[in-house]
């Protein structure tokens, strides 16, 4: 089939982040800019060409278009085999799974993970590397700058493919594979976890609320957790996948999962509850009458690993990012592994499970995965707990409290601050850095200042460094503040604010987290300036 090239002029503007590139879906819709976003893949990636590529994205607004238009361009720029799922779904995980399995080049995942999709919504692309993880900071770099380089790009004239059918095609020179996008990701779960105790657990009658929020997890929980593993059909709500998530907000927290929430109260509630962001990377964990927090978590499946085949016993490390609580701190401590703190962004978590340092990781922003993928893995860690119920025979709470009762409880919680203007975000950053000097051994809304910086890392594997990664204040006692702006939305910027607290008297663990974390507060007021800088006298969102 005969190429067609388009002349077009460089698009600036288009610097992929650590989540890659994620801009208004108007944005995307302007001439030429996705085609320049993606010749500049191909042409940063020259192995493509003759390779083998992974596509797939969320079923988000615009996915469907955007995908025959990439499929044309890969045909366009030589790739060999392409992998694409089903209707153009594929969920973060599974698609760095499938990078995988098929030794392929990379993958381009269309998602914006748990932004709000629709017409007015967000629209993301990003490109991970043969790992099967994000593309590394070299590799994002080199994309930008070749966005700034494009005249023109190579796009297929072939007719669309029909993405509903399961199948091989011959398309434009270059072979592709409609697959199904939860068939290998369902085999790789039961080789990691114990299926049949969780398979016992349903039977003898325990009842599950899983929440897709209308997104792309709605497939792989239907298929494992009804299907496979037993659960009562309409377990899993929301699983129908839709292109503005039903007007909801595809984040997996108590405040954007309110319903779910309020389903896991009281008599009768389901055992076990989860709700799946967009691209069923994040997820959240419920019990009965219980909301557990991505922090602890993570703190809880490291003390618990030798109870989940995938870890055979023993875990080799386990890392967590900066702003993440130091709940697995103290299990790695007790455990005599190491425990590695990076800046947020997975690419810093898959140099160490590529090196085989560690082999379970997490964040605070509801991510949590382990070394079986390069990426977060939402249905994975409902899985992973699942597992750990079912084995232990106890509710997600009486799991949580026996750990708080070992090794204390981190209370935590995040204040987003979001729409800021850059300049007001910038202000408060600036005001920070302008008191680290000297803030060590000062008294700050009652607490001494032990630790005062601006987080910066050194990767130990490839020896990169990254800086200015979020600003620290630590106190005596174990309290902690951690100030960020966030890149993951598409306007203006978000202020988030990280507030720890740790006690090991059981008798004070029964607390509400925002009162015991109430002296925090109000040094992160003290310091940050929030109000007079910003205007804003609360949260816009607090998790």
């Amino acid at each position: 089939m005969p190429h067609t090239i388009h002349a077009t002029q460089p698009i600036q503007g288009q610097k992929p982040g650590t989540s890659g590139l994620r801009k208004k879906v108007a944005v995307f819709q302007q001439p030429h800019f996705l085609e320049n976003f993606v010749q500049a893949i191909f042409l940063a990636v020259p192995e493509l060409k003759g390779g083998t590529l992974i596509l797939g994205g969320d079923g988000r607004y615009l996915n469907e278009i955007a995908l025959q238009t990439i499929l044309k361009m890969a045909a366009a720029n030589g790739v060999a085999r392409l992998l694409v799922g089903q209707h153009g779904l594929l969920s973060t995980p599974a698609a760095s799974h499938l990078i995988r399995l098929h030794q392929a080049v990379g993958g381009i995942i269309l998602s914006a993970s748990h932004n709000p999709g629709g017409p007015q919504g967000d629209f993301g692309i990003k490109f991970n590397a043969g790992n099967g993880g994000p593309a590394p900071e070299k590799l994002t770099d080199a994309i930008y700058a070749a966005t700034l380089q494009v005249h023109e790009y190579h796009l297929s004239n072939a007719p669309d493919i029909d993405l509903a059918v399961v199948g091989e095609v011959e398309f434009a020179g270059m072979r592709v594979s409609v697959v199904d996008p939860v068939a290998d990701y369902a085999v790789l779960m039961q080789q990691l976890l114990d299926f049949d105790a969780i398979r016992a657990w349903i039977a003898a009658g325990h009842t599950l609320r899983l929440d897709a929020l209308h997104a792309v997890g709605g497939p792989y929980a239907i298929r494992l957790f009804e299907d496979m593993l037993g659960a009562p059909m309409n377990s899993v709500r929301n699983a129908a996948p839709q292109p503005d998530f039903a007007g909801g907000h595809p984040d997996p927290n108590p405040v954007y999962c309110a319903d779910l929430v309020d389903t896991m109260q009281g008599r009768g509630a389901p055992d076990f509850g989860a709700a799946f962001d967009g691209d069923a990377d994040r997820n959240m964990i419920l019990g009965r009458d219980f909301v557990l927090t991505p922090s602890d978590s993570l703190a809880v499946l490291a003390a618990n690993a030798a109870l989940i085949p995938q870890f055979k016993g023993r875990l080799t490390g386990v890392a967590r990012s900066m702003p993440t609580s130091r709940a697995v701190d103290s299990v790695a401590k007790a455990l005599g592994i190491d425990c590695y703190e990076t800046p947020t962004g997975w690419k810093f978590f898959g140099n160490l499970l590529d090196a085989g340092r560690i082999q379970l990781c997490g964040e605070e922003s509801y991510g949590t995965g382990a070394d079986h993928v390069r990426e977060k893995d939402g249905i994975w860690a409902a899985l992973a707990w699942l597992n750990l119920v079912a084995v232990r025979k106890q509710s997600v709470a009486q799991i949580v409290q026996a750990h708080w009762a070992q090794f204390g409880r981190h209370f935590y919680s995040r204040h987003d601050y979001e729409g800021l203007s850059v300049a007001a975000g910038d202000v408060v950053l600036a005001t920070l850095r302008s008191k680290l000097p000297g803030l060590v051994n000062t008294l700050v809304a009652g607490l001494c200042v032990t630790l005062a910086d601006d987080f910066a890392y050194t990767d130990s594997v490839d020896g990169s460094l990254s800086q200015q990664q979020g600003i620290r204040i630590e106190f005596a006692g174990g309290s902690r503040v951690v100030f960020r702006l966030s890149g993951t939305g598409t306007e203006g910027a978000t202020l988030r604010v990280y507030l720890e607290h740790y006690t090991a008297e059981v008798s004070e663990q029964a607390q509400e987290t925002q009162s015991a974390l109430k002296a925090v507060i109000a040094a992160a007021e003290e310091l940050a300036g929030i109000y007079a800088n910003t205007g804003r006298t609360v949260a816009d969102v607090v998790t």
